[in-house]
């Protein structure tokens, strides 16, 4: 059974909260991150941190000083509309960063490698909930460099050149939410986002008309699957949605958010711009394939769930 797994992108996120459950469950945990995002704060004492940076070769290199088993390949650029600022940005660390770890994955024999793929790799969809078979035809730059960075894993994932099996899989993540997400930063989730505003008594921007519609799913529910496919056979070689199969329009999460804060779209100040580039209209996730294939299923109602980040929250913001 493998043991020891490198997580990269390990202080942010999504990265710290899959790192804590692999180590929860017995997993040796090496994380490198470049801390651009992430938070020292959120790395587990009982991993092992590098700070470094997934486009330096040399910086992977010193992660591999133990044997390492596994390869949880997080760490990028996650926003759409700075994609747009600085494509350069995403190119350089979602397609060269991933080909790096490709690298040093066959470098050292690592056998298996999961990816965080992402929705924005379909684009607009002709229909909803969208499945792993349909096109993908990314509109943002970020989404365009997600879908790269896959396409390069899984294409790795059949080479009969190597000497040995590199065993592959992706994960298209939809809008995953949970505590530790950004409260502050504008271009992380929107969930956190709104509860950010909320708590602080801050106007809310929606972009659009707020009948956008997104399929929320909770960091808890995207460690199950990821640490669940690790010696599954029918994980190697496929890409799976990740998402709860529920649409919310973003007017509604709105309205829960304030509510859970004590006040209401009428008392507290929304306000509405233009749709900003990359967007898409509505978004939910067809997890037939995850259900059958990793027997994985989220669990996390979204109420619950969105109750659980809102708590931390005022926690946090006092």
């Amino acid at each position: 059974m493998a043991k020891r797994v490198l997580v990269t992108g390990g202080a942010g996120f999504i990265g710290s909260n899959i790192a804590d459950e692999l180590i929860h469950r017995g997993y040796n945990v090496t994380i490198i991150d470049n801390l651009s995002t992430g938070e020292k704060c959120n790395i587990n004492p009982k991993a092992v941190f590098i700070k470094g940076d997934v486009k330096n070769p040399k910086d992977i290199e010193k992660c591999f000083t133990k044997k390492i088993d596994v390869i949880f390949h997080i760490a990028g650029c996650a926003s759409t509309i700075k994609s747009f600022d600085d494509p350069a940005a995403d190119l350089y660390t979602n397609v060269l960063g991933t080909i790096n770890i490709i690298n040093a994955a066959i470098k050292h024999k690592v056998t298996r490698l999961e990816y965080a793929s992402s929705m924005t790799s379909y684009g607009v969809v002709d229909k909803i909930p969208v499945k792993e078979i349909f096109p993908a035809r990314p509109i943002a730059y970020y989404g365009i460099t997600k879908y790269s960075g896959e396409r390069y894993v899984m294409a790795t994932g059949i080479r009969t050149d190597l000497g040995y099996r590199l065993n592959t899989t992706a994960f298209r993540m939809f809008n995953v939410y949970g505590r530790r997400q950004s409260l502050t930063n504008p271009y992380q989730g929107v969930v956190s986002i709104f509860i950010g505003n909320a708590a602080r008594g801050e106007d809310i921007k929606i972009f659009g008309d707020g009948e956008q519609s997104r399929d929320y799913v909770h960091i808890s529910d995207v460690a199950n699957a990821w640490i669940g496919a690790i010696n599954n056979p029918r994980a190697y070689g496929e890409v799976f949605n990740l998402g709860s199969g529920i649409r919310v329009s973003v007017n509604e999460l709105v309205d829960i958010i304030l509510k859970a804060f004590g006040t209401s779209r009428k008392k507290h100040r929304v306000s509405y711009f233009p749709v900003r580039p990359g967007d898409q209209r509505h978004m939910q996730a067809d997890i037939t394939k995850a259900k059958k294939l990793l027997k994985w299923k989220p669990e996390m109602k979204f109420d619950k769930g969105l109750q659980d980040v809102i708590n931390w929250a005022k926690e946090t913001c006092g």
